[in-house]
């Protein structure tokens, strides 16, 4: 459990006097991005999202698609150029700016673009578990009308 206090209306955290409500937030909050990015998983995350960006130079395309192409494309489309019988939603850069899906019936192609929208996915559930549990955890510490919600 945390070490906290209240003294004059202010909060006491891990060894930090005088906190306002708002600055024991921050504190916890940056407290739960530690217990949150500490294993494998956020490097793979970070390495999803890096290898489906497109930073590989490619020919000439049409105007509305995404210039250059991803790593993550490139070995999913050399390792995995299967045509498949039916037609399957992917994004881009381009198509996210449309809001529109492109649709692809290769598995390299789906694979390729697909790997980047996975990293983000999981980037954006650990962004919501740290709030979830820092507002928690806050929550549980604050006094009346120091608490979100």
């Amino acid at each position: 459990m945390d070490t906290v206090e209240e003294l004059n209306g202010t909060y006491f955290f891990n060894g930090m006097s005088n906190l306002s409500a708002t600055e024991l937030y921050f504190w916890i909050l940056l407290d739960s991005v530690n217990e949150q990015m500490d294993g494998i998983e956020d490097i793979a995350t970070l390495a999803l999202i890096i290898l489906g960006q497109p930073l590989v130079r490619t020919r000439r395309k049409f105007r509305t698609a995404t210039k250059g192409t991803s790593i993550a494309s490139l070995y999913s489309r050399r390792y995995l150029d299967i045509e498949l019988p039916f037609r399957l939603p992917t994004f881009t850069n381009a198509s996210l700016r449309y809001l529109k899906p492109m649709w692809v019936n290769n598995l390299g192609k789906f694979v390729g673009r697909t790997i980047p929208v996975l990293g983000w996915v999981l980037l954006a559930s650990d962004i919501a578990t740290i709030f979830y549990k820092a507002t928690s955890r806050y929550n549980k510490i604050a006094r009346g009308n120091d608490k979100i919600w």
